[in-house]
């Protein structure tokens, strides 16, 4: 029996009462754009972050677009992001007209390295997008005091981390703004696209939703040059039927990550070097693995040996940034080697709620089969 690297059938299956209720009830109404179940959900998920604001926004990517321009981001300014991200990280900076600099990660962590960023700051620098890559915090507080220190705004891109911590605040009130996505992978998904800005303030906020919907405001008069990014209600509804459930699903996927952690750790090779090395927990933070992800200096090996057991693996992400030949520009020589180290060695093992304690036994025993335990 293959083990799949995620299986979304089984959370839906659980839910379905409450989701098909959800569903027949926008269907029974006359809004599908806007309306009381977007407003509710804005405000169930604004309270869970512990942040003022919510605005829901077509997706991830618009996210971070939306938040930046509210923060005034645009043609000129350069903002600064983690090269081992996402593509839309970078694709949401330049819709705004900006111009990305990729900055290099910390290796231990997988973050954005708050050491990279005085040379990467120059007088056009408008912004910082620290990454919390695979459900873990980047070092906001760090990022923050250089962001201080030059006048800079920080958004955080959350993609992958709903409700993940740092030092006590969660993800949404660590920068000026937060982007979320609800990708149907994500922690918190939806049953499409959909995204959110979180943030403290509501100035912003306003912009966003002004931004999000041509930039009107009420009665027609648009007063800002906007765009058609919102989060339809019947997003809103689903993601409304999931979201008490957040907490627990982020609390299974913590025991799964020790039990791999545990289980994994040791594992070495008979010339002594390494199979596997994982990203280090920060002291004070509370990840919520959106992925469980190891490092091998053989991964396609690992990956076809493990496929060969039955075990489903996937690369977050096989290139940096830079590595793509459409941002190929954006490389930085001698600059970005710890992204580029990274992009050839992870793999991303099973890890989601509803993997039962038995199958993830089976990723275990596989992977150290496969590394010659």
């Amino acid at each position: 029996m293959t083990i799949a690297f995620v299986d979304l059938r089984r959370q839906h299956d659980a839910l379905r009462v409450e989701l098909d209720a959800a569903l027949t009830q926008v269907l029974d109404g006359d809004r599908f754009i806007g309306g009381p179940r977007v407003e509710e959900f804005e405000r169930s998920f604004a309270s869970f972050c512990g942040a003022r604001e919510a605005v829901g926004v077509a997706s991830g990517t618009d996210a971070i677009e939306l938040a930046l321009r509210a923060l005034g981001v645009g043609a000129d300014d350069e903002v600064i992001t983690a090269a081992n991200t996402c593509i839309p990280t970078v694709a949401g900076i330049e819709a705004t007209g900006a111009t990305a600099v990729l900055v290099d990660v910390d290796e231990e962590r997988f973050t954005l390295d708050p050491g990279e960023l005085a040379e990467a700051t120059t007088e056009r620098t408008k912004a910082i997008v620290p990454v919390h890559l695979y459900g873990q915090c980047a070092d906001t507080d760090a990022i923050s005091a250089h962001a201080r220190e030059h006048g800079l705004f920080v958004l955080e891109d959350a993609a992958q981390a709903h409700g993940a911590a740092l030092g006590g605040r969660r993800t949404g009130t660590l920068g000026v703004a937060a982007a979320f996505s609800f990708y149907p992978t994500k922690n918190l998904g939806a049953l499409g696209d959909g995204g959110a800005i979180v943030t403290d303030d509501p100035e912003l906020a306003g912009a966003a939703r002004e931004l999000r919907s041509f930039g009107e405001r009420a009665g027609g008069e648009a007063v800002r040059r906007g765009s058609n990014s919102r989060l339809d209600p019947l997003q809103a509804a689903l993601l409304s039927v999931k979201l008490p459930h957040l907490e627990r699903w982020n609390e299974r996927r913590r025991v799964l990550a020790e039990r791999y952690r545990e289980a994994l750790t040791p594992l070495v090779v008979l010339e002594h070097e390494q199979c596997l090395t994982h990203p280090t927990e920060a002291a004070g933070a509370e990840h919520v693995y959106h992925l469980y992800v190891v490092r091998s200096p053989d991964r396609e090996a690992l990956g076809q040996e493990l496929a060969r057991r039955g075990i489903g693996t996937l690369v977050h992400y096989p290139r940096a940034v830079h590595q793509h030949p459409a941002y190929a520009h954006l490389a930085r020589p001698g600059r970005l080697e710890r992204s580029e180290r990274l992009a050839r060695e992870v793999l991303s093992l099973p890890l989601y709620p509803e993997l039962t304690d038995d199958e993830a036994a089976r990723v275990v025993d596989a992977v150290r089969g496969a590394c010659g335990a």
